[in-house]
């Protein structure tokens, strides 16, 4: 990302605007620290400031982190914020994990997306101004640093968690960047929440606007029976991230522009994928002012954000399991395929020991691919073709671990997905919309995006139409089908409040 004039970030920084919160960090010379542009310490003197469009960057320049304004609580707004295609895969692979210090190397994920290691070193110099390995070890620290000022979790917990090799590397990264222990860091901060046997909690940020109740509306229509509970405001669910077990939690903090999640997961090492994909789940690292000023200049789609400018993308909790309930709504309603869902999770699922989990609904985890491979019938009373379509599915899963992850280009993506029995257009976008989280994706034959588009042009489209007509949303698709279903749900609503 190529940032503004040093003037105007130095006018965000006395300003402490924070629309730039997240978007760049500034190191002052004078102390070597590194802080938000919201920081409420004294602003350094302008020849004494030096600008980043990254934490990383910062860091890698030998600037350590604020402990006041805390960068590991700015919104995490990396893989949006007009880098390229192929860093934005890249940083969703190393959220996941693949640069951890006991994980892969720069060329495999460089082969991963399908490019040479060093033209992924310049991409990342160009839009982040840090290496791959830079990135990697900053989210590391930044995530550890999180656990000791918001949890009470041992510093050997927080190592793991954080995916550091070992506990006496995890000590001596943080004695460099602080000239102290880590649990020093714990003892100068103030009360926070704590991890008991309630779970470790923590907050995570997002940049407003941000429309909960619309995304809290689309979860609750979609759950599925004995995994998922949408009550009081809150969403919870059963989770099973790389062996681990357990549920979360995940409540809207609107005054602290947050979201409060709770996890109980049985090993630690499992926390920063949890919490990753509770971020995508939720799309908290959306730059929605970006999307919205990209989407607002179709005077016609303009409308639609205005009336909802916080409305975001929901992602899908686990690829497989995104890719099952798109099988499942084939040509049906979301109610239907929820229940089909359920049927599926009370037939096949692991059912969870009932003193894990305190809600008495939340019963079951989702099968996995192996699960349904094994079966010799899926007992769901629906289509052969159907039901062949989610073994090739679990077939082609268990055979490809990473069929979920980003891989080359959002046509590669798609091209991949299709070639799985079963899974035409509509699907494969579904799921590369919603489990890759490709800001691209655009199922143009789906009904209520056609409905959609007809409340904004006033004439409904064909599916060759609507996808031209969506040209000018690239590379923002994704989010433009966010405001056409959400303006079709919004006139079938107004529709039978005026039946009643």
């Amino acid at each position: 990302m190529e940032l503004p004039d040093r003037e105007i970030c130095y006018r965000a920084l006395q300003s402490r605007d924070s629309r730039f919160d997240g978007l760049l960090f500034v190191g002052a010379t004078s102390t070597g620290i590194y802080c938000r542009p919201v920081c409420p310490a004294r602003t350094p003197k302008f020849e004494n400031c030096r600008f980043f469009a990254s934490a990383a960057a910062a860091q890698e320049a030998g600037f350590r982190p604020c402990l006041r304004c805390r960068p590991e609580t700015a919104p995490d707004l990396a893989s949006w914020r007009g880098t390229s295609n192929t860093v934005s895969r890249a940083l969703a692979l190393i959220t996941d994990g693949t640069l951890d210090e006991n994980g892969g190397s720069v060329a495999q994920l460089a082969e991963r997306l399908g490019l040479g290691e060093r033209q992924l070193r310049r991409l990342f110099y160009r839009h982040l101004g840090a290496s791959p390995i830079a990135v990697a070890q900053t989210r590391r620290v930044l995530f550890a640093k999180q656990l000791i000022h918001e949890t009470r979790m041992s510093m050997t917990d927080v190592a793991l968690a954080s995916g550091f090799g070992s506990v006496r590397r995890f000590n001596e990264i943080f004695h460099k960047l602080f000239n102290r222990p880590p649990r020093s860091l714990r003892r100068k901060s103030p009360a926070s929440p704590v991890s008991t046997d309630a779970g470790v909690t923590l907050r995570l940020r997002y940049r407003p606007p941000y429309d909960w109740e619309s995304i809290l509306s689309h979860l609750s229509a979609r759950a599925i029976p004995g995994i998922e509970v949408i009550e009081d405001g809150k969403y919870q669910r059963t989770v099973e991230v790389e062996n681990s077990a357990g549920y979360i939690e995940v409540a809207h903090l609107p005054h602290r522009e947050s979201l409060g999640v709770t996890i109980h997961i049985s090993k630690v090492q499992s926390l920063p994928a949890t919490v990753a994909r509770v971020r995508r789940l939720f799309d908290t690292g959306a730059d929605i002012e970006t999307i919205n000023a990209h989407l607002s200049s179709d005077p016609r789609l303009a409308r639609l954000v205005a009336r909802r400018p916080g409305l975001r993308a929901a992602g899908g909790w686990d690829g497989f399991e995104l890719g099952v309930r798109a099988i499942l709504g084939q040509q049906i309603s979301v109610a239907a395929a929820s229940r089909l869902a359920g049927q599926l999770v009370a037939i096949h699922g692991k059912p969870m020991p009932k003193d894990s989990v305190r809600h008495p609904k939340l019963t079951h985890l989702f099968p996995r691919p192996e699960h349904l491979i094994r079966a010799q019938t899926l007992a769901l009373g629906m289509p052969a073709a159907r039901q062949f379509s989610l073994r090739a599915l679990a077939e082609a899963a268990a055979t490809d671990p990473n069929l979920f992850r980003p891989f080359g280009t959002i046509e590669e993506a798609i091209r991949r997905l299709r070639s799985i029995r079963g899974v035409g257009d509509w699907t494969a976008h579904y799921i590369a919309l919603r489990a890759l989280r490709e800001t691209d994706a655009f199922p143009a034959s789906d009904l209520g995006l056609l409905r959609g588009a007809a409340v904004m042009d006033g004439i409904r489209p064909s599916p060759v139409t609507l996808l031209d007509r969506a040209e000018v949303w690239r590379p923002w698709r994704a989010y433009a089908a966010q405001h056409l279903w959400a303006a079709q749900a919004a006139e079938v609503s107004d529709f039978r409040s005026a039946s009643d």
